[in-house]
């Protein structure tokens, strides 16, 4: 999948805007003998018209009047739904009551009754899985001078502390309000311990609670490709929603736009086709044993800009839960979050220009004097390629694989420079300074 260029996030959340009611229903009083005009194939609500493919944060859902009208429209639809079927079961009861019962013409030879089992849910199903983590998922509602809107968080202390997105809470950094509502149904107010833009993470402390029930941490690493996972949040403001897919890819690399200082928010990214919808953002990508894996961030959607709405289009992207569990560490001690790096700045490879073969990778613009590039030997020109065992395709594949290690650790970096290949053990730096 070819990334297009990045996207800045934008700071209104979009609007839920519901299919359109159907129109009135006819009135019974209606002559019989009126003929009846043809029925009409109904256009389909969901089916949108050919638009640009943008990759976008899951931003928060829709603002509280709106989501609650189009809550109230779903659930009367339901409830209409369940009248007819209602009517129709009860005629149905009483004629399988009429034949079971020897009534009628059922005699001797009736037909034995279909038997009643206690089933449970086997170990592994999604019930299960729902069961365990829907107690430590949460809705996060934001309000600013900027707006408002909703998102979704995770619980990992007993005591209210919540690991979420940054694009979740950053509404609320200028005097906003953020408020978490909980699976039994309860509320709270809280206030943002941390923020990591550059990873798109962030942490709150719920106010005033006790006995939480904190979400099991798994591994990303362990993940592999087509095994099964459960994505939970609050797609569209509409709480404790459940939704099941696959990994459809691992170190996805995701940039989802860059700060005020230039700084890309790129991250190696599992790729999930569970839906995924705005609102879903900060939520749980967990195993079928229940741990989590991942926070559910970004989609790649056909929406065609501002103004108009995203949706899931089975292309989820998660931030790895292992990349994270450092940072996550630091802002919740109320410390600066650290990231590895490489000192230079690159971009994509160029092409491959009058017949000449091309090499993939990120191509070195500028080395940092003292970094672990320049010690390494690296100039401007050369094209990284590798990065241990992980392939660089470009720019932000670099960027991301780079930040899925901290600073200290140490790596094997490949490069070419005019057709010859080249390689050296570096110690990676911190951002720290």
């Amino acid at each position: 999948m070819t990334e297009l260029p990045p996207q800045q996030p934008s700071g209104t959340p979009p609007q839920w805007t519901p299919p359109a009611p159907a129109g009135p229903a006819q009135s019974p009083a209606q002559s019989p003998a009126q003929p009846q005009a043809q029925p009409q194939a109904p256009a389909n609500p969901f089916v949108a018209p050919p638009a640009q493919t943008a990759v976008m944060p899951v931003m928060p859902g829709a603002p509280t009047k709106k989501r609650t009208t189009g809550r109230a429209g779903l659930v009367a639809a339901v409830l209409a739904g369940a009248l007819i079927a209602g009517g129709t079961a009860g005629v149905g009861g009483a004629a399988i009551y009429d034949a079971l019962s020897g009534d009628g013409n059922g005699g001797a030879n009736s037909p034995s009754t279909s038997q009643v089992v206690d089933a449970k849910a086997p170990e592994g199903s999604i019930e299960k899985v729902s069961a365990k983590v829907l107690p430590s998922v949460v809705k996060i509602e934001v309000t600013s001078q900027q707006g408002s809107g909703s998102g979704s968080g995770v619980v990992i202390s007993s005591d209210g502390t919540i690991l979420t997105n940054n694009h979740v809470v950053e509404m609320a950094a200028n005097g906003g309000t953020v408020t978490v509502d909980f699976n039994d149904g309860t509320s709270a107010s809280a206030e943002v311990l941390g923020t990591d833009p550059l990873t798109d993470t962030a942490v709150i402390k719920a106010s005033g609670v006790s006995d939480l029930t904190p979400i099991t941490f798994g591994k990303s690493s362990n993940l592999t490709v087509g095994q099964s996972v459960v994505a939970i949040g609050s797609p569209f403001g509409l709480d404790q929603t459940v939704t099941t897919g696959i990994v459809s890819a691992l170190d996805r690399p995701v940039n989802v736009g860059v700060d005020q200082s230039g700084a890309a928010t790129v991250y190696p990214a599992v790729q999930t086709d569970a839906a995924i919808n705005p609102g879903n953002s900060g939520g749980a990508l967990v195993d079928l044993n229940g741990n989590l894996v991942g926070i559910n961030a970004s989609i790649r959607s056909t929406s065609g800009g501002a103004g108009q709405d995203a949706g899931s289009i089975g292309l989820g992207f998660a931030i790895p839960i292992d990349e994270i569990r450092p940072i996550v560490e630091q802002l919740e001690k109320g410390e600066k979050a650290t990231h590895a790096q490489f000192g230079i700045s690159v971009s994509d490879a160029p092409e491959a220009q009058n017949g000449q073969t091309s090499v993939t990778g990120a191509q070195v613009q500028e080395v940092s004097e003292g970094g672990t590039a320049k010690k390494a030997g690296l100039e401007k020109g050369d094209i990284i390629t590798k990065v241990d065992d992980h392939v660089i395709t470009g720019s932000d594949s670099l960027v991301a694989t780079v930040r899925s290690y901290r600073p200290g650790d140490k790596v094997e970096v490949t490069w070419s420079r005019n057709g010859d290949e080249k390689t050296a053990k570096v110690t990676l730096d911190s951002d720290a300074s």
